[in-house]
C-alpha cells in the first residue's frame, strides 16, 4: 500500500468527482500552464527524421515517424536506465544546428499551444549542443527566436501562448558555473531561469555551489531537479544550499511524511519547510512511472501532496519520450482520482504563482486568462454551454 493510500483510506475529504465526466477536447480547451519540459524530450517524430536525414545522422532505429514515435515510448517504458537515455542521445543528434533548435523550439510552442498551455516554461541543456561548432549563446539565441516565431505561428492559427527558458546544466559536468552566467547574459532576452538536471545518483548539487551563489548574488530564479531518484538528501541540498525555488519532480518529500495507524499525519521538518515556504513541486506523473518513482496513477502522491496544502503542479516532463501531453496527464488525474474542473484549476493556479514572471504579469495571468477559463470549463461540464469547434477561448 502506498502513502497516498494509507492516507485516502484515513481520511473523509475525498475527491470531488464531477457531475459529468469530462471530455478530452474539453480538457483541452481548458488554459494550462507548464513548467517541467525538456526541449529535447518533446521534439515530433517527423521532424527527427527530417532532421536527422539532414544532418546525415544514420543511428536512428527506424525512419518511419510513426513507429519512431513508439519506439522512443517502448523505450522510456522498458525498465532501462540505459535504453532511456538513449532515446535522447539521438534527439540531441539532430540538434545541433541553428535552423535546427530554431525549428524545434518553434514546433515546441506551437504544439503546447494547440493543446491549451497558455505559459511554458521550456528548459534545455545549452552544453549538449555544441557539437557542429555552435557558442553558447549561438544555441540561447536560436532556440529563444525559435520559441518567438511559434507564439506568433499559434497566434496566427487563434491559440495564446507565452514561452520562457530555462536553462540547465548537467551535474556529471563541470560548466554549471558557465551555464548560471549565460543564464544571467540572456535574463532580458527571454531566459526566465537556471535548472540542473541528470543523474542525481553521485552527483550532488551541492558540487556546483558556485554556480548557485552567482545566481543567487543575481537574483536569477532557480528550480533543481531533485527527489526523484535520490530522497530526502537531494531535496534538502536543492532547497537549503541552492536556493531552489522549485523542485523538478520532488516526489520523494513523501519519505518525510509519516501517517499514523488513525489517519493522522505528520510533516517532517524538511517536508513542513517545502509546503510552509511555497516551493513548488514541479510533478510529472507519467514519467514518474517510466522512472518507478511510482508505480501507478492511482498510487501516485500528487494527490496525498495536494490534499496537504504543498504547492503542487502538474507538468509532462518529455512529450515524445513519455508519449504524453498536458491534457493527457489531465485526464490520467481525472481517472484516477475523480478531479473535475476545481482540481485542474487549482493545479494551474499553483503552477501560474510559482512561474518565473513578474507578479503583476503573474496575478494578470491568473485573473484574466485561467479563472475565467476555468469558469467556461465548468459551465461546459455541467451542459450549460455548447463546445465550440475552432480555436480555444483561453
Amino acid at each position: 500500500m502506498t502513502l497516498s493510500d494509507k492516507y485516502t483510506q484515513h481520511t473523509d475529504a475525498l475527491p470531488h468527482v464531477p457531475t459529468h465526466p469530462l471530455d478530452e477536447d474539453l480538457v483541452r480547451r481548458a488554459p494550462k500552464i507548464l513548467l517541467h519540459d525538456h526541449l529535447d524530450g518533446g521534439l515530433r517524430p517527423q521532424t527527427v527524421v527530417e532532421l536527422a536525414a539532414e544532418a546525415g545522422y544514420d543511428a536512428l532505429p527506424t525512419t518511419d515517424p510513426a513507429a519512431l514515435g513508439e519506439w522512443f515510448r517502448d523505450a522510456a517504458d522498458s525498465g532501462s536506465l540505459e535504453r532511456y537515455l538513449e532515446t535522447f542521445a539521438h534527439t540531441c543528434a539532430v540538434m545541433q544546428t541553428a535552423p535546427a533548435l530554431f525549428r524545434i523550439a518553434a514546433e515546441c510552442a506551437e504544439d503546447l499551444a494547440a493543446d491549451g498551455v497558455v505559459y511554458a516554461e521550456v528548459r534545455f541543456a545549452p552544453e549538449q549542443h555544441l557539437n557542429a561548432g555552435l557558442t553558447l549563446d549561438e544555441v540561447v539565441d536560436a532556440v529563444t527566436a525559435g520559441f518567438r516565431e511559434g507564439e506568433r505561428r499559434a497566434a496566427a492559427a487563434g491559440h495564446r501562448i507565452r514561452v520562457g527558458t530555462l536553462l540547465c546544466a548537467m551535474r556529471h559536468a563541470d560548466r554549471a558555473l558557465e551555464i548560471a552566467e549565460l543564464a544571467v547574459a540572456h535574463r532580458d532576452r527571454g531566459v526566465a531561469g537556471f535548472d540542473i538536471a541528470g543523474g542525481e545518483i553521485g552527483n550532488p548539487a551541492s558540487r556546483h555551489a558556485a554556480a548557485f551563489d552567482h545566481l543567487r548574488s543575481e537574483g536569477m530564479r532557480v528550480t533543481v531537479h531533485a527527489g526523484e531518484a535520490v530522497g530526502m538528501e537531494s531535496i534538502r541540498e536543492a532547497v537549503l544550499r541552492c536556493g531552489a525555488h522549485r523542485i523538478g519532480h520532488g516526489v520523494r518529500i513523501t519519505d518525510d511524511i509519516e501517517i499514523a495507524a488513525d489517519g493522522s499525519v505528520r510533516l517532517g521538518r524538511l517536508a513542513s519547510y517545502v509546503r510552509d515556504m511555497r516551493i513548488a513541486l514541479e510533478v510529472c506523473p507519467t514519467s514518474n512511472l517510466q522512472t518507478g518513482a511510482a508505480t501507478s496513477y492511482p498510487g501516485h502522491p500528487i494527490d496525498l501532496l495536494r490534499r496537504l496544502g504543498f504547492r503542487v503542479c502538474l507538468n509532462t516532463d518529455n512529450r515524445l519520450v513519455s508519449g504524453t501531453t498536458m491534457t493527457q496527464e489531465f485526464q490520467h488525474l481525472a481517472t484516477a482520482f475523480g478531479y473535475g474542473p476545481a482540481e485542474l484549476e487549482e493545479f494551474t493556479v499553483n503552477a501560474a504563482k510559482a512561474a518565473f514572471l513578474p507578479f503583476d504579469e503573474r496575478a494578470a495571468l491568473i485573473n484574466e486568462v485561467i479563472r475565467p477559463g476555468y469558469a467556461r470549463l465548468r459551465s461546459r461540464a455541467l451542459g450549460h454551454v455548447p463546445v465550440r469547434t475552432g480555436a480555444a477561448a483561453a
